[in-house]
């Protein structure tokens, strides 16, 4: 194995991209290249996110789930976390706020314009 993308299920790309860009991922793919994108790929450093609208799956994998949010935790590790926190945390719904952890990550976890739980984590020193 050599990475893990998650393919998230959203219903506004759009949106999705703007909430993203916010949180530092740049926009590398999308599907159409213009117009309404049915999916788009975003990376910040070496996380990469696909999203892809419900709409766009069809009949395909009726075992996902086809409501927003959802029993999901992505867990990003990152740098500067207090620098990251402290511009980021005015534009998000925090849901976790900045704090060490019993096993020494500090951590905060906000909650993404879906409806999913983005926590980001440091080991700092």
């Amino acid at each position: 194995m050599k990475s893990v993308s998650p393919n998230i299920f959203v219903t506004d790309i759009n949106q999705t991209i703007s909430f993203y860009k916010q949180l530092g991922f740049i926009l590398t793919i999308t599907v159409p290249e213009e117009g309404n994108f049915i999916f788009a790929m975003m990376t910040c450093g070496n996380v990469t996110f696909m999203f892809q609208t419900l709409e766009s799956l069809g009949n395909d994998l009726p075992i996902i789930s086809r409501q927003n949010g959802g029993s999901l935790l992505l867990y990003i590790q990152t740098d500067e976390i207090r620098k990251f926190y402290d511009r980021i945390k005015h534009k998000v719904r925090v849901v976790k706020e900045l704090e060490k952890t019993f096993y020494g990550a500090t951590e905060f976890s906000i909650e993404d314009n879906n409806g999913y739980l983005l926590t980001f984590a440091e080991d700092e020193e």
